[in-house]
């Protein structure tokens, strides 16, 4: 490595005290062989070495982070130079890239910008790559890696349809003020790198790292509020201001702690537009939050809006597969190997709207009864584009049936059981256009017989107009075995991590429905959820937990 620095330095001292013909490339992007001519690839290249950039970083304005690559020909090797908003740069030396695609010389040929273009054609990820190349002038450059022992690449093509072209060949006297090479200290190895640029793309909020949530009263964290015996754990997480048109996501990974069991698990914002919220029943009391009531002799805490009262947002339901990590030891099977834990990830940015430069409490809740429990890490990414769905949205929390509070006084939702249901009033203070409702629903409880194993039609009405029915259910719970080490194994060969449920399996994630409401008028609604709950069976009984969240059109 130290004598491959060496040839470069030396190559560079060469060609910078020798006087050679010095070129400038134009680059633009097309689709369709429609040019677009947004911020121009720029290439400047003599016979020894050549430099990739682009036209708004050579002017001073290009945006952070941006990435160069130096190219030094006779050593064949690429030092590639990230930028960042801090001022910060970080560098590394690859030595492959140059040599790494094997092309493939054809006898077509073309004119491009009165140069006669030869054509090599490659596959790099399945993807049909066209080069055309020309040896009429003495250097050897490209908008990128591809084709560089050929010449001058003067276009790149790929699938026929989209690629880079050549659109302007300038002759220069002398290479541009402040194009230097970066010297050969301080480089780090690809990997980092790589790690690097990709990170200082996007915000990243970590919440929750190797967290514990398990069943062991009095448990207490310097850094972390817990909740019911340690089964909830809550941290205040500052959202910096983000524009209107991005992304967000949040990452959980999961690992058995001890817990052996497939639990429910729940990824929560406290909702804060209204006076009381969930979050003062964690700290007060789950009494001193509304109950709603179907007359079964139940106190359903804190799960429905009410006029001075908002529940959770549920980000995402999710749960726990049968012991992952923990217990990978504890059973082997030929030709299946374990996973080291559960990872999901989920698009909320429809939730941007109440996070962005806010102050927002976080939590998670994974139901158990177990010391160890689980480990989690959890974190939000924030990244720049477009949501198609979630643009310039707002919401409004409406019920969340999920008793994340389990171990802290909130009861299993079974009001679903009553004639009644879930069946309410919310109330807008304006006219709102294009609503959905934000639906997450499973069933649980039981056993063969259980709703958990048994389909069950959900129909959901607004003002007493049906606008949705439809019966959730998962099918593909075979797919999560080796994430389920200890998942019950049964005489006739299934695994229990293997049998279909009530829109969930042991390791997944349970997908919000969006269900169309149309325009809705200020004042005063209604809305109903519909689930034939089954009966109870000895010790066993059926639940549904049910969170729903208005999303509709923000004016502006």
């Amino acid at each position: 490595m130290k004598r491959i620095y060496l040839l470069i330095i030396t190559h560079l001292f060469i060609f910078c005290a020798s006087a050679q013909d010095i070129y400038k490339i134009t680059y633009n992007y097309f689709n369709n062989d429609v040019i677009s001519k947004q911020d121009p690839i720029i290439v400047i290249a003599d016979r020894n070495k050549s430099i990739v950039t682009k036209q708004s970083i050579v002017y001073g304005h290009g945006k952070y982070p941006f990435e160069e690559s130096f190219l030094d020909n006779p050593s064949k090797s690429i030092i590639r130079q990230a930028s960042f908003a801090t001022n910060n740069k970080v560098k590394m030396i690859d030595n492959k890239a140059w040599t790494s695609y094997t092309l493939e010389p054809k006898i077509d040929s073309k004119v491009i910008l009165g140069y006669d273009a030869k054509k090599a054609v490659t596959s790099i990820n399945s993807n049909a790559i066209d080069i055309w190349y020309t040896t009429a002038l003495p250097i050897h450059a490209a908008p990128n890696d591809i084709g560089l022992d050929l010449g001058l690449v003067l276009e790149y093509r790929r699938n026929g349809s989209s690629g880079i072209v050549a659109t302007k060949i300038e002759k220069l006297n002398a290479w541009p003020t402040g194009i230097t090479f970066p010297d050969t200290h301080a480089y780090v190895d690809k990997l980092t790198y790589s790690d690097l640029l990709w990170k200082s793309k996007f915000v990243q909020i970590p919440i929750f790292q190797d967290a514990q949530i398990c069943f062991q009263p009095g448990i207490q964290s310097d850094s972390i509020l817990r909740f019911a015996e340690g089964t909830v754990i809550v941290k205040k997480v500052k959202i910096p201001e983000v524009p209107a048109n991005s992304q967000a996501f949040i990452e959980l990974v999961e690992k058995s702690n001890g817990d052996a069991y497939d639990r429910t698990g729940s990824i929560f914002l406290i909702a804060e537009d209204q006076k009381i919220s969930f979050f003062d029943g964690m700290k007060n009391g789950m009494n001193t939050l509304p109950a709603y009531d179907v007359g079964d002799g139940k106190s359903y805490l804190g799960m429905v809006r009410t006029e001075n009262y908002s529940p959770i947002y549920e980000l995402m339901r999710f749960f726990t597969p049968f012991g992952v990590s923990h217990f990978n030891n504890r059973l082997e099977l030929k030709g299946k190997t374990w996973q080291d834990s559960s990872i999901y990830r989920q698009d909320v940015s429809e939730f941007l709207n109440v996070m962005s430069g806010q102050e927002v409490y976080i939590g998670v809740y994974i139901g158990n009864y177990d010391k160890g429990g689980h480990k989690v890490s959890l974190e939000l990414t924030i990244h720049s584009g477009n949501s198609n769905y979630a643009h310039k949205v707002k919401t409004m929390p409406l019920f969340n049936t999920t008793n994340v509070m389990e171990m802290g006084g909130q009861t299993y939702p079974t009001l679903f059981a009553s004639d009644q249901g879930l069946d309410f009033e919310f109330e807008l203070k304006e006219d709102i256009k294009n609503a959905k409702l934000r639906y997450i629903t499973t069933g649980h409880g039981g056993w063969g017989n259980g709703d958990e194993f048994v389909p069950k039609v959900n129909t959901i009405f607004i003002d007493n107009v049906m606008k949705h029915r439809f019966t959730p259910w998962r099918v593909d719970c075979g797919s999560y075995r080796l994430y389920n080490p200890v998942s019950g194994n049964f005489a006739n060969g299934l695994s229990s991590s293997d049998l279909s449920r009530s829109n969930w399996c042991p390791g997944t994630i349970t997908y919000p429905n969006y269900i169309d409401l149309g325009d809705l008028k200020a004042g005063k609604h209604s809305i109903k959820v519909h689930i034939p709950q089954g009966a109870p069976e000895g010790d066993s009984f059926s639940f549904w937990n049910v969170s729903g969240a208005l999303i509709y059109d923000t004016n502006d």
